[in-house]
C-alpha cells in the first residue's frame, strides 16, 4: 500500500478489496487440477522424440507468454472488481443550519380585505402568500415545513428541500380551510412536535425556528399559547411571531374605502411573550411593505447557511484496470498472428 502511494500520491484506497483475494485463483486452479488428456489415437514414428524437442521449444515460449498475458488481463479485471478509488479536489459544501416551519393563520378574518398589493386592495390572506413566496426563494438550502391552522392545526408540508411544494401548498390555502376559528397554541404544538421528530432522528445539533403569523387571538384548541410556548422553549424551538393585519382600510365600493368587517383583536401582548419565552421576536405588520420588511429581517436574523467542514470526494478508477484488462485480451488475440506472421 506505501508503494502503491508513492507511485499514487491521490490513491483512496479500494472499495471492495476482497476482490483481490482472488489474485492467485487460476495458479490455484492450475496447481489442483489434474492435467487433461487426449484420449485419441497418435501416430508415432520413430524419430518422434527429435520433432518434439525441435518444434516444442517454440510451442512452449508462445504457451508461456499466452499464459502470462491471461495472467496479467487476470489481475487486472481482479482490481477493476476491488473499485480502486483516488481523492478529488477538496470542496467546502454548505452546512444546512436551519429546519424552518411556517405556521399560516387560515381563520375567517384572515379574508379581511384591507391590505394593498400591486395597486389594489386584496385580503389578508393573498397578502400574506405574497410576500411568503418572496421569503421561501432565499431560503435556498434550508429545510422547510408549512402547517396551516385555524380551529384546528394541519401539517401541510413536512420540512423539505423541496420549496416548490411548500409554495405550491402554500398557494392552495384558503381561508376556511382548517375552520374559521384560531387554534395558536394547537399550531406551536404541532409544530414543536414535527421538529422534535426530526431531532428524533439525528439532527440534535440543528437550530428549530417557526415562524408563526396571525391576526387574531387564541380562541380555539386544546393547548394554551403560553403552554405552547413553554414545550416549544424545552425542546430548543426558537418562535418568531408575526401579528398581521391592518387598521380597517377596507374593500372600495364607488370609490369610497369601506371599513373591515370587525373581527377579534389581535393578541400582541401573548405574542410577545411567546416570541420573548423562546427566544425569538416578536413583529406588527399592518401592511403588505412592512410584513415584507419582518420577513427580510427573519431573514437576517437566522441566516441560510454557513460553510460546513471540508471534505474530498472519493472518484471511482475501476474503469483503468478495466481498460488494460481489455488491451491485454486484445493483444493475447492477435499474437498468433502477429507469430505467424
Amino acid at each position: 500500500m506505501r508503494l502503491l502511494l508513492g507511485i499514487w500520491p491521490d490513491f483512496a484506497g479500494f472499495a471492495w478489496p476482497w476482490w483481490l483475494l482472488a489474485l492467485p485463483l487460476p495458479w490455484l486452479v492450475r496447481w489442483l487440477l489434474p492435467a487433461a488428456r487426449n484420449p485419441s489415437a497418435a501416430l508415432r514414428v520413430p524419430f518422434g522424440g527429435k520433432l518434439d524437442a525441435i518444434a516444442g521449444g517454440g510451442a512452449r515460449v508462445g504457451h508461456s507468454r499466452m499464459a502470462w498475458l491471461a495472467y496479467a488481463a487476470w489481475c487486472a479485471l481482479c482490481l477493476a472488481a476491488a473499485r480502486p478509488q483516488a481523492w478529488g479536489e477538496v470542496v467546502q459544501p454548505p452546512q444546512v443550519g436551519r429546519d424552518l416551519m411556517l405556521a399560516v393563520d387560515l381563520s375567517g378574518s384572515m379574508g379581511e380585505e384591507d391590505m394593498r398589493l400591486g395597486g389594489g386592495i386584496v385580503d389578508r390572506l393573498t397578502a400574506a402568500k405574497a410576500v411568503m413566496a418572496d421569503f421561501l426563494d432565499r431560503r435556498a438550502g434550508d429545510r422547510v415545513g408549512l402547517l396551516v391552522f385555524g380551529q384546528k392545526a394541519y401539517a401541510l408540508t413536512p420540512l423539505t428541500l423541496d420549496r416548490e411544494s411548500v409554495r405550491e401548498q402554500l398557494v392552495d390555502s384558503v381561508v376556511g380551510l382548517a375552520g374559521r376559528e384560531t387554534a395558536i397554541g394547537d399550531a406551536i404544538g404541532l409544530a414543536v412536535k414535527r421538529l422534535r421528530s426530526q431531532e428524533a432522528g439525528g439532527a440534535r445539533n440543528k437550530q428549530h425556528v417557526l415562524v408563526l403569523l396571525t391576526d387574531g387571538v387564541n380562541t380555539a384548541g386544546l393547548l394554551d399559547p403560553v403552554k405552547a410556548a413553554e414545550l416549544a422553549r424545552d425542546n430548543r424551538v426558537r418562535i418568531h411571531t408575526i401579528a398581521f393585519g391592518g387598521d380597517g382600510e377596507g374593500l372600495s365600493v364607488f370609490g369610497f374605502q369601506l371599513p373591515a368587517m370587525g373581527g377579534p383583536e389581535l393578541d400582541e401582548e401573548t405574542l410577545q411573550r411567546i416570541s420573548d419565552m423562546t427566544g425569538g421576536r416578536s413583529f406588527r405588520a399592518r401592511d403588505t411593505e412592512s410584513l415584507a420588511g419582518i420577513y427580510a429581517e427573519i431573514d437576517r436574523l437566522e441566516p441560510i447557511s454557513r460553510p460546513g467542514r471540508s471534505v474530498r470526494p472519493r472518484i471511482e478508477r475501476y474503469p483503468w484496470p478495466l481498460g488494460v484488462a481489455l488491451s491485454i485480451a486484445l493483444l493475447a488475440l492477435a499474437w498468433p498472428r502477429v507469430r505467424r506472421a
